[in-house]
């Protein structure tokens, strides 16, 4: 007789946190039955006769499934850093992110960077600029004026700042273009969801310290602008570049799959997430993201953040999965009362 699944729980579940109801064997309850209680932690293990599930007090409890009477996933616990304030957020992008040239305008940040990337070309209009709008706004335009850049702002959707930017003719700068989201995960629980669904076939994985020519074979804004691009991707202290790909791969050969990720503190900020059209749907986003994640950890990252698109539907499913959700979400702004012509 095959053995039985306790209502709500089974192999999906590793990696996610769910409470389980259980018997205690050999235990007489207050009305005389058998014992029961409740367990809530993250299940770790499934093997058809058995579970693994680490309670919140870090102790692993294995359950026969025979004892469970019932159980279910739950939402996972909601991260403090949930309560950071954007501002914080957005300095700390900026450390896995360093734009060439930059200069403060009170908290707001001017980047340049040859116009590798928007977010390294864009003002960081979050908190105050220290002076009035109008003449912070001077400051902005005069800024790329002398990079030979379009003034753009990067602005917190919904945001005051947000507001006075389209009051003074400022519109979106990419139109068509979804706002694209912060996100942010418990580097621990992403690492288990993913340890848990690896595909057994997965191909040799490598995370250098350098981008190099494989990892940018693929990145044609990256070849557009090879020096500032090497020098914002190559910027952060601690930043490693995943390749995954056959063994015998060419080193110039472009990958199956990469990503990059850059530590700051315990922050670990994930960029770059990319794979093969021959070669989606194997598992191999979740390959480089685990890549990704075991290196920051190995550094002492505990809380993970990445920027994706509101209208990549497959990329925000598979980060829901692991774990992310949105901190705020942001878009970017051009003066469109300016010369068009840098």
């Amino acid at each position: 007789m095959p053995p039985r699944t306790p209502p709500g729980l089974g192999p999906h579940c590793v990696g996610h946190r769910v409470v389980v109801r259980r018997v205690l064997p050999g235990l007489t309850g207050p009305t005389g039955g058998p014992a029961m209680t409740d367990l809530l932690g993250v299940m770790e293990a499934w093997d058809g006769s058995a579970t693994v599930v680490r309670g919140e007090d870090g102790t692993a409890t294995t359950i026969a499934l025979a004892d469970i009477v019932s159980g279910k996933p739950v939402p996972p616990r909601p991260s403090p850093r949930m309560r950071l304030p954007a501002e914080a957020a957005c300095r700390l992008s900026n450390a896995s992110w360093p734009a060439v040239h930059t200069r403060p305008l009170g908290e707001w940040l001017l980047r340049a960077s040859g116009g590798f990337s928007a977010r390294a070309n864009s003002v960081m209009a979050t908190g105050d600029p220290g002076v009035p709008f109008e003449q912070a706004v001077g400051e902005v335009r005069g800024f790329y004026a002398d990079h030979g850049l379009p003034a753009w702002a990067q602005v917190v959707v919904g945001s005051a700042t947000h507001a006075r930017f389209e009051e003074a003719g400022w519109g979106t700068a990419r139109p068509g273009e979804a706002d694209s989201h912060f996100q942010i995960a418990a580097v621990a629980r992403a690492l288990r969801t993913l340890r848990g669904n690896l595909p057994a076939d997965a191909p040799q994985v490598d995370v250098h310290p350098r981008a190099g020519e494989a990892w940018l074979a693929i990145d044609a804004r990256a070849r557009a602008h090879p020096e500032d691009a090497l020098a914002v991707l190559e910027g952060p202290r601690q930043v490693g570049f995943v390749l995954a790909g056959a063994p015998d791969r060419p080193p110039d050969r472009p990958p199956v799959a990469k990503a990059r990720v850059a530590c700051e503190d315990d922050w670990a900020g994930v960029t770059d997430v990319w794979v093969s059209p021959d070669h989606r749907r194997r598992g191999l986003g979740l390959v480089v993201m685990a890549a990704a994640l075991e290196w920051a950890a190995e550094r002492g990252a505990t809380t993970a953040y990445l920027q994706v698109r509101g209208d990549n539907p497959r990329a925000l499913a598979l980060y829901e999965r692991l774990g992310f959700a949105t901190h705020h979400t942001y878009r970017y702004l051009a003066d469109h009362l300016a010369d068009p012509t840098p």
